[in-house]
């Protein structure tokens, strides 16, 4: 059964960067599509940085375009999210996912996911 543990969150003030990672166990990372989503207080889950077969494809919505990027390092089975710029709104519980599903393009919905970690907080302050 694959295991994910998010960790790197904290507190940030606005502009500053964080870089959050997700170590996977149980599994061969390189067989997965990889994924962050993040969900804030009230708000539902949505997809932040998503990556499909061999990375060919990835997904940022407009609201972390060019200040997001995800990546993984399939020898050490880690994901990480490097967040740049960060805004206030930027502020929720950052969530890493995987599938076994090789994604020819990737996809940024909670429901094409079936392994995920306990999440992990940031918080934007202005």
């Amino acid at each position: 059964q694959p295991q994910l543990v998010e960790s790197g969150g904290g507190l940030v003030q606005a502009g500053g960067s964080l870089r959050l990672s997700c170590k996977g166990s149980g599994f061969k990372l390189d067989d997965f599509s990889i994924a962050w989503f993040r969900q804030a207080p009230g708000k539902e889950r949505e997809g932040v940085s998503c990556a499909g077969r061999n990375d060919d494809s990835t997904y940022y919505p407009e609201s972390v375009k060019e200040r997001f990027k995800i990546s993984r390092d399939n020898a050490q089975n880690m994901v990480y999210l490097e967040m740049n710029n960060l805004k206030p709104e930027d502020t929720a519980v950052y969530y890493c996912a995987v599938d076994s599903v090789q994604f020819v393009h990737a996809k940024c919905i909670p429901y094409e996911y079936t392994f995920w970690g306990q999440g992990t907080q940031v918080t934007v302050s202005s």
